[in-house]
């Protein structure tokens, strides 16, 4: 592929992002639910801005406020409200940092803030508050977290993370991976992203092939919630990745009024298998500010995993998992 046709096929993704919905009137009117508009969700709002990608608002189900879908981004008034115990930092990001965006909670990982910006801002999201302007990993092309890390023999795994990683352009991220390749105590790369869910352009051929030519033993983690996420368009863009040996993963965030049920659970878990993905985790909540109304209580939660395992073998059972900022690694619900 020449160099002007790369270039278009980047601008495609690019401004299909650009394209998508930024105001909540906007997108209820698309979904037919004008009636449903208001003050408040635009006050939520304007504490936590909408991003919806136009591909991800035509999952949702036309005419529905329920539906689970458009749950999990809509901003809604219960998100102005306090509750005890949730936090602006609820997994402890902030006291974990070692230098140039890097977060290490965990014995032989660290954790890469790469960029602020994520395609869909998810309500529930624990780094809804979180100071990305603070950490600018990107600046100088990586040179921060690369010098701290080639000082780091210990670290052996990198996690890209944010929000979302694919957000960036394929320069930055060849930038970014060209470094981490020339660590020699590097072994594996992690990704977290929900682009290919929400924005599945992104998945264009040369991101596949500099994923798949990498030395590191490369996995991503993608973030699905619901089984309507799981499309055929989910499917044919992580195909390729599947034959470049890149291992595919997920997991969920367990949501009041999204999949805490257990037919639900169940179709995610065999949805994703059949499309190459594993079920990884099954978190609990993070307890984050703005996000009470999607708690599942901790009961509720071990019922409807015990439900899973009744229904499902067992690779494809997600663990049950919660995030303490005290623990050296996700714990056991």
């Amino acid at each position: 592929m020449n160099g002007g046709q790369r270039v278009l096929v980047v601008d495609a993704w690019q401004q299909e992002l650009a394209r998508g919905f930024r105001d909540p009137d906007e997108l209820l009117v698309h979904l037919g639910l004008a009636d449903h508009a208001g003050d408040q969700a635009h006050r939520a709002a304007a504490a936590f801005p909408l991003r919806v990608p136009r591909y991800f608002a035509d999952l949702m189900r036309h005419g529905d406020p329920a539906d689970p879908l458009l749950r999990q981004v809509l901003p809604v008034a219960e998100e102005l409200a306090s509750a005890a115990g949730y936090v602006a930092d609820p997994v402890g990001d902030l006291g974990v940092g070692i230098g140039g965006g890097l977060l290490q909670k965990y014995a032989g990982r660290a954790l890469l803030i790469t960029t602020g910006a994520c395609a869909v801002h998810c309500r529930y999201c624990f780094r809804r508050h979180y100071p990305y302007g603070a950490d600018a990993a990107i600046r100088n092309r990586w040179q921060g977290p690369l010098e701290v890390l080639s000082k780091r023999s210990d670290i052996v795994e990198v996690i890209l993370s944010g929000g979302d990683p694919l957000t960036l352009s394929d320069d930055n991220l060849r930038a970014l991976l060209n470094g981490l390749e020339g660590l020699p105590h590097l072994r594996r790369l992690r990704i977290h992203s929900r682009l290919p869910v929400v924005l599945p352009a992104r998945m264009h051929p040369e991101l596949i092939e500099m994923l798949g030519r990498s030395r590191l033993a490369v996995s991503l983690v993608v973030h699905v919630n619901h089984p309507r996420e799981v499309t055929p368009r989910l499917g044919e863009v992580l195909a390729p990745l599947r034959c470049e040996g890149i291992v595919l993963l997920n997991q969920s965030v367990l949501l009041a009024g999204v999949n805490d049920e257990p037919v639900v659970l169940a179709e995610l878990s065999e949805r994703l298998f059949d499309i190459g993905v594993l079920p990884y985790y099954l978190h609990q909540l993070d307890p984050v500010a703005g996000a009470a109304h999607f708690q599942v209580d901790d009961d509720r939660a071990r019922s409807l995993h015990e439900n899973l395992s009744a229904r499902l073998p067992g690779y494809l059972v997600p663990r049950l998992v919660v995030d303490r900022p005290e623990t050296s690694s996700k714990v056991p619900l």
